[in-house]
């Protein structure tokens, strides 16, 4: 698990900029007042801290309010954004060959993220989840900026012969959701598509059996002679509690079971605990708190205790009712009248 605010490269948010030109935003000052140097987006291999993204995709969406800026940043992201790895890509032999070079390097795309990618013979299938926990806003941003990327840089990579393939993401369904509809007619997007936070793209053709014009195999090795040396000067960290509460958080329904969770980061649910016990924290712990700070946030949204409980995948609203009273110390019916706006 990468460290809670780790660096990640800052040549993906320097299109940003590119993206809001017209807007009238100028970016160095908005950069400087959230005290991020502007060099950061204009030297080649610069890092950001993932906390400073999400101060600025906060206070970006904040200025413009745009639902669509991941969409068209997303859009300009091709594989030969990705340095080394790109170069890696782009001189493999075929897209299946690519995309698994992708995946063994994802790490130094986009480490607050984990690639996985499987083929058969008539599918290949990308998938993207989140690794260190951000805000709400920042997460869809990427999600939905790494899908856009993904159907790029295959688009990139086919030499525009993209095969028929189907996006799906976590995320709600946008405002901007008609652009999907109008720019992306030969993909099929599904919203809301899984209960935890992830981008998926299945193609459906053989990966293997799509060329890649530029490949050279010298190449494509002295490219993965590169990026070994990188990945062994990438250091690990801890974060595991802050990744376990954000995805805790963003699943709508019943919380994922410890199980779940720790499939997501290839751990048997052992070592995944006994890493959140050295963080002070359990699964136990951390799922109780989320549950019932969702608890609270949906009763005072108007749900009743019934609907909340069965949300939060109690069997029996009465065991909701009793673990809610033993956390706050009085009933949901109470801090659902106590929370409710007055009416006007």
């Amino acid at each position: 698990m990468p460290q809670t605010d780790l660096l990640v490269p800052a040549r993906y948010y320097a299109r940003i900029p590119e993206v809001l030109a017209r807007d009238g935003i100028d970016f160095p000052a908005l950069l400087r007042a959230l005290r991020i140097s502007p060099t950061l987006l204009t030297e080649p291999e610069a890092m950001i801290r993932i906390s400073q993204v999400d101060r600025l995709i906060q206070r970006v969406f904040e200025l413009t309010e745009r639902t669509d800026l991941a969409f068209d940043v997303g859009k300009l992201l091709t594989a030969s954004a990705h340095s080394f790895v790109g170069f890696g890509m782009l001189n493999s032999d075929t897209l299946d060959q690519a995309l698994r070079f992708e995946a063994q390097y994802f790490r130094l795309v986009m480490p607050s993220f984990r690639m996985r990618y499987s083929s058969g013979p008539e599918h290949g299938e990308m998938q993207f989840t989140p690794m260190v926990a951000m805000s709400h806003l920042c997460l869809a941003f990427h999600l939905e900026a790494i899908g856009m990327a993904a159907l790029r840089e295959v688009s990139d990579l086919t030499g525009d012969r993209r095969p028929p393939c189907r996006l799906e993401l976590s995320i709600a369904e946008p405002a901007h959701a008609q652009r999907y509809a109008r720019e992306l007619r030969d993909v099929q997007v599904r919203f809301l598509a899984d209960p935890t936070p992830c981008v998926r793209l299945r193609l459906f053709d053989d990966p293997r059996s799509l060329k890649i014009a530029m490949a050279d195999t010298h190449a494509r090795k002295l490219a993965e002679e590169r990026c070994r040396t990188l990945v062994r000067q990438v250091a690990g960290g801890g974060g595991f509690a802050d990744w376990v509460a954000m995805t805790l958080k963003e699943v709508p329904d019943a919380l994922p079971t410890l199980d779940e969770l720790a499939a997501l980061l290839n751990l048997s649910k052992r070592t995944l605990n006994r890493y959140l016990e050295r963080e002070g924290t359990s699964f136990r712990e951390l799922a109780g708190r989320i549950q019932h700070e969702l608890a609270c946030e949906r009763l005072a949204g108007g749900m009743s205790a019934t609907e909340v409980a069965y949300s939060l995948g109690f069997a029996d609203p009465s065991n909701f009712s009793r673990a809610f009273r033993g956390k706050a110390g009085y009933s949901p019916g109470r801090h659902r009248a106590q929370r409710r706006p007055a009416r006007a």
